[in-house]
C-alpha cells in the first residue's frame, strides 16, 4: 500500500514481500528432511503450480536458499532432496557457523535471506525451517 501511494519509492530501498508459505511433516525421525516438502508447497503456491509441473526445477524458480540447521546434515540434506545447488544456500553461513538463536531462528534466516537477495540482485528466495517432531515450515520470499 505505501508504494502504491507512493509513500515509498521502490527503487530507493529493497523492499520484500512473503509470497507464499507451506507446512509439512514426517515422521518424527526424519524431520531434518521436512523443510524440503515444506519448500516445495510454498512455491507451488507462489508459483500458482507452475513449479510442480514435469521437469520444472526449484531452481528455476528461485534464487537462493536458507535452511535452518539444526544439524549441518539438514542443509545438505535438503540440498540434494531439493535438487538444488550447494553454492546457493546458506550462502553467508548457517546456522552451525552463525547461530542458532533460541525463539528467533526463523527471524535470522528471513533477514539473511532478504539480505543475500538485495546483495545479489536476486529475485525470489525460499526459506525453510524444521520444527522438530517431524515438522517444517517455509516461506518464499519475493523483492519488489
Amino acid at each position: 500500500q505505501l508504494i502504491a501511494a507512493g509513500t515509498i519509492d521502490p527503487s530507493a530501498h529493497n523492499i520484500f514481500r512473503v509470497a507464499a508459505s507451506g507446512e509439512a511433516e514426517q515422521s518424527p525421525e526424519r524431520f531434518t528432511t521436512s523443510p524440503a516438502p515444506a519448500v516445495r508447497k510454498a512455491l507451488s503456491r507462489a508459483t500458482s503450480g507452475e513449479s510442480d509441473k514435469e521437469g520444472a526445477a526449484l531452481r528455476d524458480f528461485v534464487d537462493y536458499v536458507e535452511l535452518n540447521e539444526a544439524f549441518s546434515v539438514v542443509g545438505i540434506a535438503n540440498a540434494k532432496l531439493l535438487d538444488f545447488p550447494m553454492d546457493r544456500i546458506n550462502v553467508n553461513g548457517g546456522a552451525v557457523g552463525i547461530g542458532h538463536p533460541l525463539g528467533c531462528s526463523g527471524a535470522r534466516i528471513i533477514v539473511a535471506l532478504c539480505s543475500i537477495l538485495a546483495q545479489n540482485d536476486a529475485r525470489r528466495g525460499a526459506a525453510g525451517v524444521c520444527n522438530g517432531g517431524g515438522g517444517a515450515s517455509a516461506v518464499i520470499i519475493e523483492r519488489v
